[in-house]
């Protein structure tokens, strides 16, 4: 089965994370990230950009009864509201404050990536006019809508966590950030197929 392979590899990520928030303190020592640091950046954006996946996810649940549609996007909201549960907590754990006064992005080096407009904060992310029209939409066109703008949230993601792999000094934080690259890459293959069989196709 083509989903198979989508949920081991988010089961993978899962059970990585299990020891993640035990050892992310101590990871490097008593060293704790700054505030500036990518570590902190991307934990801050990450959980932002989490959370509208969870909402969208729980929206076209609501709008389409395709047993397919229904897992993968239970499947993206359990798994993306634990991995942002878990970016939350490092910044409990580090003492550091859950919003900056820095743009997006600015910890990769590419503040300004998105134009901030209408809700999309950070590349990928659907504006609020197209949340509300997802929340329209019933059926088959909820689906295909749900899945390409789930294709475009996936690839900003994809982005954002391989700039965390490459920058991020805290060794799980950078395995957790290396696991949602891979899971998601492979959930946007899925979705392509997805979208294929319903004769549609991702927007870019």
């Amino acid at each position: 089965m083509r989903y198979a392979g989508v949920a081991v590899a988010v089961a993978g990520v899962l059970v990585a994370a299990g020891a993640i928030s035990y050892s992310v303190a101590g990871d490097n020592g008593s060293d704790v990230p700054s505030a500036k640091s990518a570590d902190a950046g991307f934990a801050r954006d990450m959980a932002v950009h989490h959370q509208q996946a969870v909402e969208m996810s729980y929206i076209v649940r609501d709008r389409t009864k395709d047993e397919e549609v229904r897992r993968l996007a239970y499947d993206i909201a359990q798994t993306q509201a634990n991995q942002r549960g878990m970016l939350i907590g490092w910044l409990d754990l580090w003492g550091l404050p859950k919003v900056s006064s820095d743009e997006p992005m600015t910890w990769m080096g590419m503040a300004g990536m998105a134009s901030g407009e209408d809700g999309a904060l950070m590349p990928g992310m659907a504006t609020d006019a197209e949340m509300k029209k997802l929340g329209t939409l019933n059926g088959r066109q909820a689906e295909i809508f749900y899945l390409q703008l789930m294709t475009d949230h996936h690839r900003g993601g994809v982005h954002m966590a391989e700039g965390c792999a490459d920058k991020c000094a805290v060794g799980v934080e950078k395995r957790l950030a290396q696991g949602m690259v891979e899971a998601q890459r492979s959930e946007i293959q899925l979705m392509a197929d997805l979208l294929k069989s319903r004769g549609a196709a991702p927007r870019s």
